[in-house]
């Protein structure tokens, strides 16, 4: 039966509340102390190669800073994420946003899993070390959780920029790294230089909407163990997603929000991070409930007749 919005406000808190419980017991911290590293095996949780496992819903911050909402605002649904079990938190040195993430994460750093990306045209020589260090200070930090190349670059070699990054992971800056917009002969050719196989995850555009790499890439990735991290999972610019009439329709029988079901969508197979971005902490919440939601077969179906898979 539809509850009003109070009332799926205070869904979503209890929801999380539980989720973010599960995280924390999967680490044996308490709840309001949960790390990054802490989420379940389950499908509300998503595990990289090397063990670490990350909640399957982030938090984006490409278009915050930009003037949208007020800075405390955003600041404050940042946090709210964070609360509410969606510690993984992503930006780039290009997005303007790493300023207003460090604020947003201070005092709260040891439960984030922060992510950046250092830009194409910085890769030559040192530049990924200089980015990195620009990055960190921004941050307020003295470590990433995974530094990502934001593009393909074609003129700096593959294996120097793999070297560039294991040489920030031996020296602590990052934990681990990987790579944004890379097509599977992208990924082919990195998993052939030396240490190219360290590669953690792929960040690309993935959607109900938008569901291409379902063709090659997604499964690709699920071959080689490698999460995939979507960007655009309520449709890109201007959310489109949110004024879908069939996911307003799921969302309206589960008493929840068009963004929740097609969150839950996009994380349904377990090896897809979904980082959605919103500068208000009431949508934070309405996407949040994604953690503790699971679509049935018949609404799998339904969403996959409104939004066909591609063909081939």
């Amino acid at each position: 039966m539809p509850v009003n919005r109070r009332e799926f406000g205070g869904l979503c808190v209890t929801s999380l509340f539980s989720v973010g419980t599960m995280l924390a017991a999967a680490s044996g911290a308490p709840a309001q102390d949960a790390a990054p590293g802490a989420a379940p095996t389950t499908g509300r949780g998503v595990k990289f190669r090397d063990g670490t496992i990350v909640p399957a819903l982030g938090q984006g911050s490409a278009r915050l800073g930009k003037g949208r909402h007020p800075q405390a605002a955003e600041e404050e649904a940042l946090r709210t994420g964070v609360s509410l079990g969606m510690t993984l938190i992503d930006t780039a040195e290009i997005y303007g946003s790493e300023d207003l993430v460090g604020r947003a994460i201070g005092g709260k750093r040891d439960r984030v899993f922060l992510v950046s990306k250092v830009w194409r045209t910085h890769v030559a020589g040192d530049g990924i070390a200089h980015a990195c260090e620009a990055s960190l200070a921004r941050l307020g930090t003295d470590h990433l959780d995974l530094y990502l190349l934001h593009f393909p670059e074609k003129t700096v070699g593959l294996s120097n920029i793999v070297a560039a990054f294991e040489s920030l992971r031996a020296k602590g800056k990052i934990r681990a790294w990987g790579v944004s917009n890379f097509t599977v002969r992208d990924m082919e050719e990195l998993v052939r230089v030396p240490n190219g196989d360290r590669c953690a995850t792929n960040q690309v555009r993935y959607s109900l909407d938008d569901r291409g790499i379902e063709r090659d890439l997604l499964p690709w990735c699920e071959r080689h163990g490698m999460p995939v991290m979507a960007y655009s999972p309520l449709g890109g610019e201007g959310a489109k997603l949110l004024r879908d009439p069939t996911l307003a329709r799921i969302g309206a029988s589960r008493g929840c929000s068009a963004a929740a079901i097609a969150l839950a969508w996009a994380i349904r197979g377990g090896n897809v991070i979904a980082i959605p971005e919103s500068g208000s902490a009431a949508h934070v919440k309405e996407n949040a409930f994604a953690l503790s939601l699971t679509l049935t077969p018949e609404e799998l179906q339904t969403l996959d007749a409104a939004h066909p898979p591609p063909k081939g």
